[in-house]
């Protein structure tokens, strides 16, 4: 067995890469996604690619159907089991109204109704004190209403659960001796943090998700074993780690951005092999538009993540940490359409993968940013997805002629405006990524990603003075492509407010060797032998009176007072990059201690493509592409595949291959690399 094999399902598509380590064969391949029943298209897409599973070695899987459950809100029947006094935490939540000025503002609804939840007379403080036990009567009356009105999954959150776990273990015990079949989620096997809120939204939507989640990873592997697979799959997590089928289903709610970050770790370890350690990441797929930063090769993880969360609306807390990902609803099959006040906008409302774009002549009828792009030139309509899949230009202008109508302009004049108006909104997400971030984006390089990328990132990285724009190998399906590429991962935290000066040093230690001796159990039980893990200590740190905190690095083994004034010099200039200032003057405290294990696995080889013939060799012939402000431009096509390091192309030009097209702008010059990466120049000059 020498084949890995990663698969991501997208809004549009579901994407298969697959490896053969003694061939470095590579397979891509493209499915329609299959909203009904996801494990069909992952089927789907590995019959399409003809790779025998029997040969398979490694398999990994980022999937939607977590992130799908929450938002369409068919999860399980869930209860929540919770501390007397606190049945109306996730009502209550938090004064954080995005809109404080919006009269019409209506507070996220409970994914538990009240009825639902009950209460137990029990109480823990915060230093981990019993003051009042849990009585198991008690817990067995509880037991026989959840089985009377039949819920599927529970949640237990118990205050002060993170400090002494004691009461709420008890709690699980009872219930699943007493409801067996039924998923029971504790909040101490998931987040050791304090906020009430926060913990009980994210343990609620773990137990929400987990009979889904569940059936699906079963359902898939079954599937798969009947043909032929013999190893235990992988997924990918929210975190950038990966965890086997099994771990996967006892924490669901890690799935929740499965499928997103995998770009983000392709990105990350493509820029390491290229020399690039400083990267914006754009992947504009059939659906959304996703960005994330890599400052020196840091991948951003965030424990702050809200589900649906908007301008005008606050969103669910989820504590479980989830790669840094800015993401909108704007991608090739996002909607065109006129709101109340005659604005042309486009998304978030998809076409999605069913009927799809007007121009995929499929059924639907409304105008997207697709059948916009095609419009204009950028896609060829005789060689989408290699020609394989056949698209229509006058199914694509009849859906924009309403729009054109209601302006009173042609339908080329709307089909630029389409682009337009979605390429302002990415500009706008690639921003808050960047910029409001206190980071400069003419100190990092773009790599474009999604069937869209390439399309767009030239265009957008030269009106956010990036000067480099990389077009890896395989764009379209890169982020599966980043998944093979992927270590197992796990996150532990542990709430301990604690002065930094004057710090208990045996309390430090005892809080770390805990978490690691759990993430020992854990990776044990995923067959990952010690020797291969890697441990990565942080630590959520702030100046004594502040709210928020700052992650800040901590020094493996047992730490000493010169390994805190490590840390707090860290803390100290870690908040002046946030918050463009410090006060190394004021007394600091730890919040939450972090541990990070890496279980490393064996990763493919990235080998440099040999030489190529001569540049015009690869090129396929003209056609005309609107620029906006430049018109219509006539441009060379050239073929991706002739292309070899060393050559070297001029704006305009569009670069095609079987599953996506490079736009390159006027003014712009693009070379290929000696791993056959597109290095695009865009023109602008960065001072110094």
């Amino acid at each position: 067995m020498s084949i890995r094999v990663a698969i991501d399902i997208g809004g549009t598509f579901t994407d298969f890469v697959s490896l053969n380590e003694k061939t470095s064969e590579i397979i891509d391949e493209k499915a329609h996604t299959t909203p009904e029943n996801f494990a069909e298209g992952v089927i789907n897409a590995l019959k399409k690619s003809g790779v025998d599973l029997k040969d398979v070695a490694y398999f990994v899987h980022g999937t939607t159907v977590v992130i799908n459950a929450v938002t369409e809100r068919k999860g399980a029947k869930t209860a929540l089991v919770t501390t007397n006094g606190f049945r109306d935490v996730l009502e209550i939540g938090r004064a954080n109204r995005p809109d404080m000025y919006n009269y019409f503002y209506k507070k996220p609804q409970p994914y538990v109704p009240r009825y639902l939840r009950f209460e137990v007379d029990e109480r823990v403080n915060y230093q981990g004190e019993v003051l009042r036990a849990v009585r198991e009567e008690e817990i067995i009356r509880i037991a026989q209403q959840l089985k009377a009105e039949n819920v599927s999954a529970v949640a237990v959150c118990l205050l002060h659960s993170y400090t002494n776990p004691e009461h709420e273990k008890f709690v699980g015990s009872v219930l699943r001796r007493e409801i067996p079949g039924v998923e029971v989620t504790l909040s101490s096997d998931l987040v050791k943090v304090w906020r009430e809120y926060e913990r009980t939204s994210t343990t609620v939507l773990n137990a929400y998700v987990q009979p889904a989640a569940r059936k699906y990873l079963d359902t898939l592997q079954n599937e798969m074993e009947k043909m032929g697979l013999a190893i235990e799959p992988h997924a990918m997590q929210s975190n950038g780690g990966t965890a086997t089928f099994a771990r996967a289903k006892e924490i669901p709610i890690s799935l929740i951005e499965s499928g997103p970050v995998g770009g983000v770790i392709g990105a990350n370890e493509l820029g390491k092999i290229i020399g690039e350690d400083n990267i914006i990441t754009f992947d504009i797929g059939g659906t959304t538009a996703k960005t994330s930063l890599i400052s020196r090769g840091d991948v951003k993880v965030t424990t702050d993540y809200r589900l649906e969360r908007t301008p005008l609306f606050a969103g669910y807390p989820v504590k479980s940490p989830v790669v840094d990902i800015i993401e909108i609803g704007n991608g090739g099959g996002s909607i065109a359409w006129i709101d109340d006040v005659g604005v042309l906008k486009v998304g978030p409302q998809s076409a999605g993968a069913n009927p799809g774009p007007a121009c995929y002549g499929l059924g639907g009828m409304e105008p997207t940013l697709t059948d916009a792009t095609l419009i204009t030139g950028r896609i060829d309509p005789d060689n989408f997805l290699g020609g394989e899949f056949k698209v229509s230009l006058e199914l694509a202008k009849k859906a924009i002629q309403p729009i054109a109508d209601h302006f009173g302009i042609s339908v080329e004049e709307v089909a630029l405006g389409v682009v337009k108006t979605a390429t302002n909104n990415m500009l706008n997400v690639l921003k808050l990524i960047s910029v409001r971030r206190g980071y400069d984006p003419r100190e990092f390089s773009m790599v474009a990603m999604g069937g869209n990328g390439a399309v767009l990132s030239p265009f957008l990285g030269a009106e956010l003075k990036i000067a480099k724009v990389i077009v890896p190998k395989l764009p379209s399906t890169f982020s599966a492509w980043g998944m093979l590429m992927t270590d197992l991962r796990q996150d532990f935290i542990q709430t301990q407010i604690m002065p930094v000066v004057g710090a208990d040093f045996s309390k430090i230690n005892s809080i770390y060797g805990e978490m690691e001796k759990e993430a020992l159990d854990i990776f044990e039980r995923q067959n990952i032998d010690s020797k291969d893990l890697v441990f990565v200590r942080t630590a959520d740190l702030r100046y004594v009176g502040q709210e928020h905190t700052v992650k800040t690095p901590v020094r493996n083994g047992e730490i000493t007072v010169e390994d805190l004034k490590y840390t707090r010099e860290s803390f100290d200039q870690a908040h002046r990059q946030q918050y463009t200032f410090s006060m190394e003057y004021a007394p600091a405290e730890f919040v939450n201690f972090n541990l990070t294990v890496f279980g490393t696995v064996t990763k493919p080889q990235i080998k440099k493509i040999p030489p190529a013939g001569v540049l015009d060799n690869a090129i396929k012939g003209e056609r005309p592409i609107n620029f906006e402000e430049h018109g219509w431009l006539n441009c060379k096509v050239y073929d991706r595949t002739l292309l070899g390091p060393g050559h070297k192309i001029e704006g305009p030009a569009a670069v095609e291959e079987p599953k996506s097209v490079t736009i390159l702008c006027p003014g712009q010059v693009l070379q290929v690399d000696e791993y056959g990466n597109l290095i695009i120049q865009t023109g602008v000059q960065i001072d110094g």
